[in-house]
């Protein structure tokens, strides 16, 4: 399969533009609020924000950290920020949910340098979750959700800003579709473009995961027996998500076995896509799907592909979400006789696209026709990976399932 090309290419994430660069450029200029960059890690959070700060802290560092510790004064005093300036400084700060009082302390100095100052705070965790600081931040910050390279990404297309959300179909190199395919989408193991590095960039990434973040921003002390699942979930990509099963076969309660798939979630691991039942009879309701967020990680061509549209599903989903050009959502389709359709985009709380994925099957599936109708759905979209670009829009009319190559389709995404 061409797909499966391999390449050797040396480079380093400093040659690879961003489009968060991009919307955190242009949010720093016309926003005032704080800007919160999550993602998992080495996803390219800090190369993108260090190209636009004009001073960076990082928690980790320990004289940094001392200076986060004297208060947002001893910061505004060493850097010079009380003085006159042309325009307001950006300060980043990298992994600063570390910090127990991490939200008093921007709180703090939002409130008192807000007017001088832009903000900029990224993190490897949700940024959501840790409700251990004090004051609420509402109001003080737009949240931005980065993830690995994508189609549209690597084909050089900008952030959408007005208008529909989709963009004009672009063109992806061969080379370069079969790198994202192969290594997957985080900068280091695509731009290396060498099998070797990326297993062992994705071994040293997954210990990183299980013995180092969780250890330090959970609870949790079974560290073997949550590998053992991440292990188990890894090869589940794609999957329903069945918590008795799983908690019998990773020997925890299910109570348990739940918290540590939040977990694994909240660290961005892998996530979770909820059924769509409003308007279907008969549909699950319940039964959450799995993705693992590195499909370069799902040995199963078949399991990678609906992975690989996942996560360039989700991607898009958010970004367009935290850039405001709507409310999206991203859920499944199944009913109790096991018609399934892959994915659901749900625009303004009604459906609006569905996507069912195959590697290279051009038949339609029934499905897709029968949700369509049911429904209501303006596009539906059988999405074929091993299939040749096509310079076309796929979201030109609404219509019946149409084949579209996902070389088109994903370039139409973020």
């Amino acid at each position: 399969m061409s797909i499966k090309v391999e390449i050797h290419q040396e480079s380093s994430t400093m040659e690879l533009p961003r489009i968060y660069s991009d919307a955190l450029k242009d949010h720093l200029a016309k926003e005032s609020q704080m800007a919160f960059v999550s993602g998992p890690r080495q996803v390219g959070k800090t190369t993108s924000g260090k190209m636009l700060a004009d001073a960076y802290l990082n928690w980790d560092d320990s004289d940094d950290r001392e200076l986060i510790l004297a208060g947002p004064r001893a910061l505004v005093t060493k850097f010079g920020f009380d003085r006159l300036a042309v325009a307001p400084s950006v300060v980043m700060f990298d992994e600063l949910h570390k910090y127990p009082k991490w939200k008093s302390y921007l709180k703090g100095l939002y409130d008192s340098y807000g007017e001088r100052l832009r903000i900029l705070v990224t993190g490897s965790s949700s940024l959501s979750v840790y409700r251990r600081g004090g004051d609420s931040l509402m109001g003080r910050y737009f949240l931005y959700r980065m993830h690995p390279l994508s189609v549209a990404e690597v084909a050089g297309a900008r952030v959408p800003v007005i208008g529909e959300p989709f963009i004009e179909p672009r063109e992806t190199a061969e080379q370069d579709f079969s790198a994202l395919w192969q290594h997957g989408g985080f900068p280091d193991p695509y731009l290396r473009r060498d099998s070797r590095f990326s297993r062992r960039w994705q071994n040293l990434r997954f210990e990183q995961l299980v013995r180092e973040d969780i250890r330090d921003l959970t609870q949790i002390q079974q560290l073997d027996q949550l590998a053992s699942l991440a292990q188990i979930l890894r090869a589940r990509s794609g999957e329903q998500l069945v918590y008795e099963n799983l908690a019998r076969q990773v020997r925890v309660a299910v109570d348990t076995l739940s918290r540590w798939v939040a977990a694994l979630s909240s660290l961005h691991f892998g996530f979770m896509l909820r059924p769509w039942f409003k308007n279907l009879a008969r549909a699950l309701r319940k039964e959450p799907k799995w993705y693992v967020r590195d499909w370069a990680l799902v040995d199963d061509d078949g399991k990678r592909a609906e992975t690989f549209v996942a996560c360039h599903l989700l991607k898009a989903v958010e970004g367009w979400n935290d850039l405001g050009l709507g409310e999206f959502d991203l859920r499944y389709l199944r009913d109790k006789e096991g018609h399934e359709v892959d994915f659901l985009i749900v625009k303004g709380g009604e459906p609006w696209s569905l996507i069912e994925v195959k590697l290279k099957d051009t038949s339609i599936g029934k499905a897709l026709a029968q949700y369509q109708c049911k429904l209501s759905v303006p596009f539906a979209f059988q999405v074929v990976v091993d299939a040749d670009y096509v310079a076309a829009n796929c979201f030109e009319r609404p219509g019946p399932p149409i084949v579209v190559p996902a070389r088109t389709f994903l370039s139409q995404l973020i």
